[in-house]
């Protein structure tokens, strides 16, 4: 059996391979609702092959959207809509559905990146943004607003709410978005976060609210279903998050327990150096498998089977992340099965797709027609 085609479980979850889709924002949503083409790439990627797809970064209040186009899961309107494409996914797909819950924090108010992604003023469709302490996130934006403690309750209170509205619509698993530089990690890294009070300052207080959050949802969301958390590894600056913050963070995360973690790295601040090459966070994925004994899912610049093969292999995460290279082809799922002789679930309606030396391919040798 191919390491990356075998099974895996979080709680009562059963996947039939390693692979997951990553989630990956759209830009796409009206007022924070989806719409079809959330439908449309949603459904596609349920019919990939990987085992489990992550919808986007879906935001658990309105100004914690990243841009005016982004997802977000904070009213009636917002959870009808997502319901209807889950929905949808079960009617043809095998697949797991998780959900990524989301605040931008002092990252929010964004143009879409096709429109250059710089802060948008409110007289250009903005809005004021929020985060740990009064430090922009680039030199020349606006401050955020520091949040005091009922806006961290507030802001609690609606990752309880989306957690609530996920269970209800059938999602199978949450993972919370403390990456990217996003408002979680922003509490996290010394570069965002500078308050004085129980919040800032040690290791212990910065990581008090993510695991508040953490908390939090984990009690609102079913106890059978699993919750991750994608973590920025390191913010590739010196004197911030490292990976050593990391491992703590992740120690803490499973005594809570969290089922995995979703190892990337950087976007705290434009100043990050990154060296990006093949795999090159993987290592990052590895010592947190191996020093916290928890599951992790290795991401980033994961293109070919035989190179997420190798990672499930050698032990360095126990699941692997696919994202652009999904976009690119939708069906690399398909194509990593007949590349490591394995078998992948695909619908009915494409078993004749098959080429003729990979009749295994699907797990069906036949397709009679008239």
């Amino acid at each position: 059996m191919s390491a990356l085609f075998s099974p895996i479980r979080f709680r009562d979850l059963a996947l039939e391979n390693r692979i997951m889709v990553s989630p990956m924002c759209q830009y796409s949503a009206e007022d924070g609702v989806a719409n079809d083409w959330h439908s449309i790439h949603i459904n596609t990627l349920s019919l990939s092959g990987a085992a489990l797809i992550c919808i986007e970064a879906t935001h658990v209040e309105p100004v914690g959207r990243i841009t005016p186009g982004c997802l977000g899961l904070y009213n009636d309107r917002c959870e009808e809509a997502l319901a209807e494409i889950v929905k949808s996914v079960r009617r043809k797909s095998s697949g797991a559905v998780a959900l990524q819950l989301a605040h931008a924090g002092r990252k929010a108010s964004s143009a879409r990146p096709w429109d250059g992604g710089r802060l948008l003023s409110e007289a250009d469709g903005g809005w004021s943004t929020v985060g740990p302490s009064p430090i922009p996130h680039k030199e020349g934006e606006a401050t955020p607003a520091e949040l005091n403690q009922a806006g961290l309750a507030r802001i609690r209170s609606a990752f309880v709410d989306a957690a609530k509205r996920s269970g209800r619509i059938g999602i199978d698993a949450l993972e919370l978005h403390a990456a990217h530089g996003y408002l979680l990690h922003q509490f996290l890294s010394p570069i965002a976060n500078q308050r004085a009070d129980e919040y800032g300052g040690s290791i212990e207080n910065r990581m008090r609210f993510p695991l508040e959050v953490f908390d939090a949802v984990r009690s609102a969301f079913p106890r059978e279903r699993p919750i991750g958390v994608r973590v920025s590894a390191t913010d590739w600056i010196e004197g911030g998050w490292d990976i050593d913050q990391t491992i703590r963070f992740a120690r803490e995360l499973k005594e809570r327990g969290a089922d995995w973690i979703d190892v990337s790295s950087g976007g705290v601040s434009p100043q990050q150096k990154i060296v990006a090459n093949p795999g090159y966070q993987v290592p990052f994925a590895r010592r947190v498998k191996q020093e916290v004994g928890i599951p992790t899912i290795a991401v980033g610049l994961i293109t070919e089977a035989r190179q997420a093969q190798s990672i499930i292999v050698d032990g360095h995460a126990d699941m692997v992340a696919i994202g652009r290279a999904m976009l690119y082809d939708p069906r690399w799922g398909w194509h990593a099965a007949a590349d490591l002789g394995a078998t992948v679930n695909a619908p009915r309606q494409y078993w004749r797709s098959q080429p003729a030396h990979l009749r295994e391919l699907f797990g069906c040798t036949q397709f009679g027609s008239r």
